[in-house]
């Protein structure tokens, strides 16, 4: 970076640093935060030293991490470089998969991508706050990052937020369970009028499911071996993906029912209408804005939500530096944001207008028995299984840091936070069906806090003001940046509570 253009004034190696965030690729950004923290004057007079000074300071950056890391871990990071990236993309990808499709019925093909690419920088960018306000202090917890920045209201500000963003995504995943999981057994066993058995009881399910697949994983005492069923769920992701796109090619455009398929098969229907015009349903809509393109803002937003689980993976990476993290997340939302905007497509594709909140649902439109789809929705279902522990690990170190501050690793108490938050999810996912509404509430509140607010409000805080003052370009960055998270949470906020004055449920169906 310095090498090409070592003259460089104070002022265009601000306006360098100002390109992070408006996509100009993320891997200069390690050197040119550090370029950007040496003093304007110097740069100009002497392009040695800004170099050398940018070498310096990434020496003191990833020595102090070194010795400072071992205080807050129990061990050493042996967790490989790819391994992280699967964890990490497990982390990311969601149920939202499902959902994205109908968000690119409503927005259009290109402001869609444009929304994507827009909320994948600004994740990578959050990532990047994280990353260099834990640099600073040596600290890898997202609690203790608040509880330097604020004291103990910081602390319990971002543990609390955590607990509740993740409960509500393990409890989305575990609905999917359980009202996935006895429609897939129903039509493998072609059952048609189930008269109660009991493995068609999506409750029983539920529970075999945590405690046989969930339970065991949660236990593990490290993140870093999951590395291998973050994979296996990765694979399962991408069959999902190649089966959408294939489906896509042997779908008839205008596509009928199965019920009204099974009674008038004979009839022929094209995708040429009798004058040789295309069927105008048949037309993707390059932007679309209707009354649903509200919602399909949120479902986008929280789409690359992964941040609480940035931390405990840079914490067990090997060799850990925040530039070879900053490399692991960039990866891994580059290739969710490539899966995420193929599935999209190609999912709308097939269906353009009549698409639903849950694809999957769709398909079965056409035919419940379909065999393909039904090793889909398995794929789907071992998916967002698999993605329960690696969401759940971040919940439990956020209450050991809120009630347990200063204890060391202790396997009693592992396992009991573990099996305890399960038992509460599980009870949830049974006897609440209704909460949903409300963890749409709470996801409008606190997934905003842990994208944009926190990483930009720590980082203000935390970096200090000798190294960049608050008039600074990078901290009215992330002060911007906080602003869009307020503005994310009204806007997600208000579309909730019109929806249910309204009375609505289709933003609550798509989680």
């Amino acid at each position: 970076m310095s090498e090409d253009k070592p003259a460089e004034s104070g002022e265009t190696a601000h306006a360098d640093a100002n390109a992070i965030p408006n996509g100009r690729g993320h891997e200069p950004g390690e050197e040119i935060t550090a370029l950007a923290k040496t003093p304007a004057a110097d740069d100009s007079q002497n392009p040695h030293k800004a170099e050398s000074a940018e070498t310096d300071s990434q020496d003191f950056l990833s020595g102090s991490d070194e010795k400072k890391a071992t205080r807050f871990t129990d061990f050493e990071g042996k967790t490989s470089f790819g391994m992280s990236v699967f964890n990490l993309g497990n982390a990311i990808m969601g149920s939202g998969i499902l959902g994205l499709a109908y968000a690119m019925a409503n927005t259009g093909v290109v402001l869609f991508l444009i929304l994507l690419t827009v909320v994948a920088v600004l994740s990578s960018y959050s990532i990047h706050l994280l990353l260099k306000s834990s640099g600073i202090v040596g600290i890898r917890a997202y609690e203790q990052l608040g509880y330097r920045a604020f004291g103990t209201p910081g602390k319990m500000a971002a543990g609390i937020a955590i607990t509740l963003q993740n409960i509500g995504a393990m409890s989305s995943y575990l609905y999917i369970v359980k009202y996935e999981f006895p429609l897939v057994i129903q039509a493998f066993l072609k059952v048609d009028n189930p008269a109660g058995e009991w493995f068609l009881n999506g409750n029983y399910l539920v529970i075999i499911v945590s405690v046989a697949v969930i339970l065991p994983l949660a236990l593990m005492k490290q993140l870093g071996y999951l590395g291998y069923t973050s994979g296996f769920s990765l694979t399962c992701m991408v069959f999902f993906l190649i089966s959408v796109i294939y489906k896509k090619f042997n779908t008839p455009c205008p596509f009928v029912d199965f019920s009204f398929n099974a009674s008038a098969s004979v009839v022929n229907i094209t995708a040429m209408e009798p004058g040789g015009e295309i069927n105008p349903a048949c037309i993707p809509k390059m932007a679309n804005l209707n009354s649903q393109t509200a919602y399909t803002i949120p479902i986008l937003a929280f789409a690359f939500v992964c941040h609480p689980e940035v931390l405990p993976i840079y914490t067990e990476l090997r060799n850990p530096t925040k530039k070879k993290m900053q490399h692991v997340s960039n990866i891994s939302i580059a290739v969710m944001y490539v899966m995420y905007f193929l599935a999209a497509l190609f999912g709308y594709l097939t269906f353009y207008g009549e698409v639903e909140a849950e694809l999957l649902h769709t398909y079965s439109r056409i035919d419940p028995y379909d065999t393909l789809i039904l090793c889909v929705r398995v794929a789907v279902l071992t998916a967002v299984t698999l993605t329960v522990p690696i969401v759940l690990f971040p919940v439990r170190r956020a209450i050991q840091q809120m009630l347990f501050p200063n204890k060391t690793f202790y396997w009693p108490r592992h396992i009991a936070i573990a099996a305890v938050l399960l038992t509460f999810i599980n009870l949830l996912v049974i006897f609440a069906p209704n909460i949903l509404g409300i963890f749409g509430i709470i996801g409008a509140t606190s997934a905003p806090c842990l994208i944009f607010i926190f990483p930009a409000v720590f980082y203000i805080r935390i970096v200090p003001k000798e190294e960049e003052p608050m008039r600074s370009v990078p901290k009215i960055l992330a002060a911007c940046f906080a602003g869009i998270g307020f503005l994310f949470m009204i806007m997600s906020l208000s579309f909730i509570i019109i929806d249910w004055t309204s009375g609505s449920s289709k933003a609550s169906s798509g989680h």
